[in-house]
């Protein structure tokens, strides 16, 4: 297992491309700018969290979330938008630490959770155009965190909210299984430990190298 701190972003490049992450994560010599669609994300984001905060109205190019968040807004219980959470791992498990605290393991953020007595709930906003490709994994990790920071939650009923198309992907999370999310990514983290010590950073080849940051791989192709 390794000691590097990780998010489950960092892990996908990772996963997704060696090369990509040595360039990014270690050398740190290229710096990925983020496509259109990643900005308008972002953008997003910080709408839907102003308006669940602090009420304030949404501007009208994303006026389509607006069902959604009223949604959100409805569930009772203590709302945390844009909740950052860390994990630090130890001899003796995974404790909750601060997102920048020294000897931090593993850091997300959650987009919404909403906290009522021994229920949560944890909703990621999701900007593709369907949930054709929807991934539970990061539900899983923001879950297993949860309930690191919060021990009084015994379930979690997570969803990933697909906003342009309206789906909503749902998984509901247990206590008792927080390690088993957690350890679903250690053959992952593995691999990344031996990468680390022996210095081995292989190129993966696919569609996606031609949206690459790294111009001076042989596999780019912009």
């Amino acid at each position: 297992m390794t000691n590097i701190t990780w998010s489950y972003s960092s892990l996908k490049t990772f996963e997704q491309c060696p090369k990509k992450y040595y360039h990014l994560r270690v050398l740190k010599d290229v710096k990925d700018e983020g496509s259109e669609a990643t900005l308008y994300g972002q953008e997003l984001h910080k709408a839907a969290e102003e308006y669940i905060k602090d009420d304030v109205t949404l501007p009208p190019k994303f006026k389509f979330i607006q069902d959604t968040v009223d949604a959100i807004k409805k569930i009772p219980g203590d709302k945390h938008c844009e909740m950052k959470l860390g994990v630090r791992l130890t001899d003796a498990g995974y404790e909750a630490c601060g997102f920048f605290d020294k000897g931090v393991w593993w850091r997300g953020v959650a987009d919404v959770v909403i906290i009522k007595d021994d229920l949560a709930f944890s909703i990621d906003y999701k900007t593709s155009k369907n949930a054709k490709y929807a991934d539970l994994k990061q539900l899983d990790l923001v879950a297993a965190a949860v309930f690191t920071h919060f021990p009084q939650i015994k379930k979690i009923k997570s969803a990933l909210a697909f906003v342009v198309s309206n789906e909503f992907i749902h998984k509901e999370h247990f206590a008792k299984m927080r390690d088993s999310y957690f350890a679903s990514f250690d053959p992952l983290l593995d691999r990344l430990a031996n990468a680390e010590e022996t210095g081995v950073w292989n190129p993966n080849t696919g569609p996606l190298c031609r949206y690459c940051p790294v111009t001076t791989c042989e596999h780019n192709r912009r």
